[in-house]
């Protein structure tokens, strides 16, 4: 057959020749993996697998290490050399079979429902321009309703386009460094958000007691607890329809919580007219409609107006920074969830039921300071991590686009 062509926009110095375009079945041969099941995966099992579900929740573009051992004979399984690119045969969404990856270890039981390809192209090249490129093409070939299935014998006609080895190596151990980068981010990401949750379940009293296991040092009296409503005002938002067009004032809704920034805009006028009270700097805007009992500090006087799913609380008798995170401790949350009208949908809670939830704190201001500066500069260093790892996908997913044909 003729043979077609093609470059990327994006490559390496050196690298020139056009990519060779053939099918996918004249790159490789494909088999499927056998009987590894659930019940034969124990922990006394010495033969280490690959199971289907894994390669969507365990594995990025490579495995170098395994999670599972199966006690199954050998005889009826099928074991790695270390080169196989393996692709899910099985799942829900027809777009999410893009989670291939290269079996990098040899003497590794590969199980049912996942299509094995050999092939003498570089196995993690492949395995990321698969990922990259033939999204659309997997899922225009599932079989299937609810639970679809990606037969190999489908796969077999997809067009792809592989460059010399060379470069395949550069490009694979480019994006696979990109990957790391990714991977250590979301790490120090996910351990900021742990070692947040752990401090809101230690930094305040729990169990009808009025002392925080954990406290700074100097601090000893017990805490006081009382009503939102004595601590603070609490307004409603407003029914108004944002315009789009007129780059007025800002309004901010539910999705805008995380960040209290919008592309949504309604007119001064409208503004004047209906917002008597509106966010203030260090005051708190919580999320009173769906997701409810999310709350951010408000860092600016920038006028915002605010849609009625959101609620406004502007602290009277109580440090904003130390209320921002009271309301996200779990005996908070607790009382949120206790007065909001559960039978609704979505679910809500009334203002006047926001003003009633019990509020723990400690009465020396220079604690609730302390704790309310401890939990804020924990906020931005998740916040920065989450940044750098957006930032960190976003550049892999433009690269992807563009070294890839």
């Amino acid at each position: 057959m003729e043979e077609k062509s093609k470059k990327p926009k994006i490559r390496f110095k050196g690298f020139t020749e056009a990519w060779e375009q053939r099918k996918l079945g004249e790159y490789g041969d494909f088999t499927y993996g056998h009987s590894a099941p659930k019940w034969s995966v124990t922990s006394d099992a010495t033969t280490p697998c690959v199971r289907y579900g894994e390669l969507y929740t365990k594995f990025g573009v490579k495995i170098d290490k395994v999670f599972s051992h199966t006690n199954m004979p050998h005889n009826k399984l099928v074991f790695s050399k270390g080169t196989e690119v393996l692709i899910p045969r099985v799942g829900e969404d027809p777009y999410d079979y893009n989670h291939c990856t290269w079996l990098s270890i040899p003497n590794v039981a590969i199980g049912e429902m996942i299509s094995i390809y050999y092939t003498k192209q570089n196995p993690l090249f492949t395995a990321i321009m698969y990922n990259a490129t033939l999204r659309n093409e997997f899922a225009i070939r599932v079989e299937g309703g609810s639970v679809t299935n990606l037969y190999y014998e489908k796969l077999k006609d997809i067009d792809v386009a592989f460059p010399k080895k060379e470069e395949q190596e550069k490009i694979s151990q480019f994006f696979y460094k990109i990957d790391n980068l990714i991977t250590l981010h979301q790490r120090k990401y996910d351990k900021l958000v742990n070692v947040k949750k752990s401090l809101l379940e230690k930094m305040f009293p729990k169990n009808d007691s009025n002392i925080p296991e954990i406290r700074f040092k100097g601090f000893t009296e017990a805490w006081e607890q009382r009503k939102l409503f004595e601590m603070s005002n609490v307004f409603d938002g407003t029914h108004q329809t944002p315009d789009y067009k007129d780059k007025g004032v800002m309004f901010l809704s539910v999705e805008n919580i995380k960040t209290l920034q919008s592309e949504k805009y309604i007119s001064k006028e409208d503004f004047v007219k209906n917002f008597k009270n509106y966010p203030e700097k260090n005051d708190i805007l919580m999320t009173r409609i769906g997701d409810i009992g999310t709350p951010n500090i408000v860092k600016d006087n920038t006028p915002k107006a605010y849609y009625v799913s959101l609620a406004l609380i502007k602290p009277t008798k109580i440090n904003s920074s130390y209320l921002n995170i009271a309301i996200q401790s779990n005996f908070v949350q607790k009382g949120i969830k206790q007065r909001s009208l559960l039978t609704a949908i979505p679910m809500k809670i009334n203002k006047d039921q926001i003003g009633q939830v019990e509020i723990q704190y400690p009465t020396d201001s220079k604690e609730q300071e302390k704790i309310g500066g401890l939990f804020k500069n924990i906020d931005n260093l998740i916040t920065l991590h989450q940044r750098k790892l957006e930032k960190l996908k976003n550049i892999k997913k433009s690269l992807l686009e563009k070294m890839f044909i």
